[in-house]
Formats: C-alpha cells, structure tokens, sequence
C-alpha cells in the first residue's frame, strides 16, 4: 500500500529488526544463486552433448530461483506459497543427497548436503524471521 492511499487510521511502519535481518539473507541468497548461474555458463560451454541439456536446465534453474530470493527479499510477505516451494525444492534436494550418500558412488553428493542443506537452513530462518506465512496471496476481484 502506498502512501498515497493510507486513510487516517493506518500509518507506515518499519520492518522490525527480525525481517530486515531475514530480508538480507534473502539477498545472500539471490546473489549466492546468482553467482552459481554465472559460474554455470563455463559447465554449459565445457559440457559434452550428452549433458549439455542437463547443465543447461541446471544453469536456467539457477536464474529462476535467483529471481524467486530476490522477490522474497524485496517483499517476503507479498508472495504466499512461493516461500514453501522454495523451501521444498531445497529440503528436498537436501533429503535425496542423504538418501544417495547412503547409497555410495553418487558423484556431486557431498556438495548438495553443504550447499543445498545450509541454504535450507537460511530459507527457513529468513522464512521464521520474516514471517513468510503472514502472506496475504491475491485478492479476489
């Protein structure tokens, strides 16, 4: 709401400390995302054609979810729902890479449980400190 539209009763209010700390590590979390993107480019250069595909769908994923951090960080109570997927995908990105640990010889494991699983750890403290599930979602018109 702007302030243009306040009515007498409402006033403007600062987000406390709790959500300004959330907010930046959203951030840290859309730049993280960011840099993996850039840094995937040499993958997809460098790649042969049996995983080119792979690593092109990995590099556009990394965009995706940099877009969807920094939406969360510039206005974490704007979007309902967008919160728990993301928190999905990586809790569930985390829970596999156990799963395939367990299992042995999964190449790439070991870097999914420290990234995937500490960047679930700070989705959902920002998500806590943010209060992500006081999201309004659309109005109905």
């Amino acid at each position: 709401m702007s302030s243009a539209t306040l009515t007498g009763t409402e006033r403007l209010v600062a987000p406390s400390r709790a959500v300004r700390i959330g907010r930046v590590l959203m951030w840290v979390a859309a730049a993280s995302a960011a840099a993996a993107a850039a840094s995937a480019i040499g993958a997809v250069v460098g790649s042969g054609a049996a995983e080119r595909v792979v690593e092109t769908w990995r590099a556009y994923g990394l965009v995706v979810f940099a877009g969807l951090f920094a939406l969360l960080a510039w206005r974490p109570q704007a979007y309902r729902g967008v919160w728990e997927l993301v928190i999905f995908h990586k809790v569930a990105l985390t829970v596999t890479a156990v799963g395939y640990a367990a299992a042995g010889d999964v190449p790439g494991t070991g870097q999914i449980l420290v990234w995937d699983g500490g960047l679930s750890v700070l989705l959902v403290v920002a998500y806590v400190l943010c209060r992500g599930w006081r999201s309004p979602g659309a109005r109905a018109t």
